[in-house]
């Protein structure tokens, strides 16, 4: 590197001197390279001038002074290394990794903070919170899934860690690591710049995106808060029919309860960040003696009225007054707001809402007022966006069959489903060039000839046609993300997939053998294998979470399909 480094820098200097000032500088030969001299410091013998400059290079800076010494040598200043910043790739250790120097890790900078100190002249510190990449072999890293990612954090200072030159592969969706003789992750530097360090760079707050998202806060809050209060509502009822109006009334108080949990839980949320969030946490934590309220004033009731006529002869506890019925009234009634959030959360895996769940008559006025909302809305969109595009997104992992799929529908449509059309760079010439720095390319191949425009998608269909057209895509994960952010467009998903990862991955296989998945120069199948594997597993949660996909096809047989 630090041959490659000094040519570069002669080259420069060369141009500062301009044609009128010559230089000269001793190089060795080799059978593979230049040699510059191997000290570190970079000799040049300038005959007429004398040059300051800087050389920059990915995220490091050097600055190059270059002046006559006493043998008429100018030397340029030792490369320093980089100031730490989020999303970096490091190299660290854990201590209990079972061995005894450490076991060494990789991962990648997700947060930069000061360590305080009560001395204001001691020099800053900081620490770095790091998400440990997995190891998937032959020096490539990637993330873990989802699930496994909140457990494989760690703190370590600043010292601690050293940079590493990783570069990111997209076809193994991971980083590849340079490693040592011992097949361990090489460091580019032993440690982070220190030096000056002020911190992370600011970043620019977007104010519309916060005020969308406090918007979008307070709409989740209130819906929250109101569909606690619609299921209580309708539990009490379900308790007048079958329990009778005393425990009607308490598991009403209780499912009252339980909606004040969710308000007071929600100042909480409010005051986060603010100079009042010390005060609105002391006032939240109310929301734990709520249950105790009512259990009290069912006991205040049991003293001066109940039917077991305690009065003041009670003995102990004044709680002693409740009956386990009662007790068990309450605590439903305050637990109830927790059913609408489970539904919700599961709303995106099961593709049902909450009408298609809840029980006998009050399930079905519920879907029935959705319906009714549904179709006015649907009148209002026929209203209003006459030339709505409809777009069949067929989305699905790697190995499903979904571009045969998508192929032999279109194929047998008669014109009824079409594909977009692809942009040629060899045939549109300049105009790819121009189109790609605009960004009017949702998808670029791999290859780089060919791009899918936007335009391409929104205006595929020919008006003009007899029969009502309907775009058809064949997306990756990643593509149909970028479909979901056009306005305009109305998207009916469909997402491929096989009942089992086996037989995702035993595609797989089959594709690598018979050479229509290509194995890059220094892979090995084996690591193509695993990081399709790994990559399967995250468009399956994407397809599972995102909320797009309203139907689901299990293409183990095509003509079933």
């Amino acid at each position: 590197m630090t041959s490659i480094l000094g040519f570069r820098s002669l080259l420069l200097i060369s141009a500062l001197l301009g044609a009128s000032h010559s230089f000269a500088f001793v190089m060795r030969p080799s059978l593979s390279r230049y040699d510059l001299p191997t000290s570190n410091h970079l000799k040049v013998q300038p005959f007429h001038s004398r040059v300051t400059g800087t050389i920059s290079h990915s995220s490091f800076q050097t600055d190059l002074k270059l002046s006559s010494d006493e043998g008429g040598t100018a030397v340029a200043a030792k490369k320093l290394p980089p100031y730490p910043k989020i999303g970096d790739v490091v190299r660290y250790t854990d201590l209990d990794g079972g061995r005894k120097d450490g076991q060494v890790l990789v991962g990648k900078i997700s947060l930069i903070q000061p360590v305080l100190t009560s001395n204001p002249n001691e020099e800053k510190q900081w620490l770095l919170e790091i998400s440990e990449l997995d190891d998937m072999g032959d020096g490539y890293f990637g993330d873990y899934p989802m699930r496994e990612r909140r457990f494989k954090k760690a703190l370590r200072k600043l010292p601690e860690v050293s940079p590493v030159l990783a570069s990111f592969v997209r076809s193994a969706d991971a980083y590849k690591v340079p490693m040592d003789e011992n097949k361990e992750p090489k460091p580019w530097y032993d440690q982070y710049r220190m030096d000056g360090y002020e911190g992370p760079a600011a970043v620019k707050i977007d104010q519309e995106v916060v005020e969308s998202d406090a918007e979008r806060y307070s709409d989740l809050k209130g819906m929250l808060i109101r569909d606690a209060a619609i299921v209580g509502a309708i539990g009490a009822l379900f308790a007048q029919f079958g329990y009778g109006t005393e425990d009607a009334l308490i598991y009403a108080a209780g499912a009252l309860a339980g909606v004040g949990y969710l308000f007071f839980l929600s100042i909480k949320t409010d005051t986060l960040g603010s100079p009042t969030a010390k005060f609105g946490k002391n006032v939240s934590n109310l929301r734990f003696a709520l249950p105790f309220f009512v259990l009290l004033g069912v006991a205040i009731k049991n003293i001066y009225g109940g039917d077991n006529k305690v009065g003041f002869e009670t003995e102990g506890n004044i709680l002693n007054t409740v009956t386990k019925d009662q007790f068990g009234a309450a605590m439903i009634g305050f637990l109830t707001y927790r059913i609408p959030l489970f539904l919700r959360q599961l709303q995106p895996v099961l593709g049902e809402t909450v009408s298609d769940v809840l029980p006998g008559s009050a399930g079905m006025a519920m879907k029935m007022a959705q319906e009714a909302a549904s179709q006015e809305t649907e009148d209002l969109v026929s209203l209003t966006n006459t030339d709505l595009t409809t777009i069949l997104l067929v989305c699905g992992p790697s190995g499903t069959g979904k571009t045969t799929l998508v192929k032999k529908l279109v194929s047998e449509s008669q014109g009824r489903f079409i594909e977009p059309e692809w942009t040629d760079r060899n045939l549109a010439g300049a105009q790819f060039e121009v189109m790609d720095r605009r960004g009017d390319f949702l998808k670029v191949e791999s290859s780089g000839r060919y791009g899918l425009s936007i335009d391409s998608v929104l205006n595929g269909v020919d008006k003009d046609s007899d029969k009502e057209q309907v775009i058809v895509v064949d997306a990756d994960v990643e593509l149909a993300k970028s479909l979901t952010r056009f306005e305009g467009v109305r998207i009916v998903g469909v997402w491929v997939g096989l009942d089992s990862i086996e037989k995702i991955q035993n595609r797989t296989k089959l594709q690598l053998e018979s050479g229509e998945v290509k194995i890059p120069d220094g892979e090995s199948a084996d690591s193509v294998l695993r990081a399709r594997v790994k990559k399967i597993v995250k468009d399956i949660e994407y397809g599972v979470i995102s909320g797009i996909f309203e139907f689901t096809i299990l293409n183990d047989d095509i003509e079933q399909s």
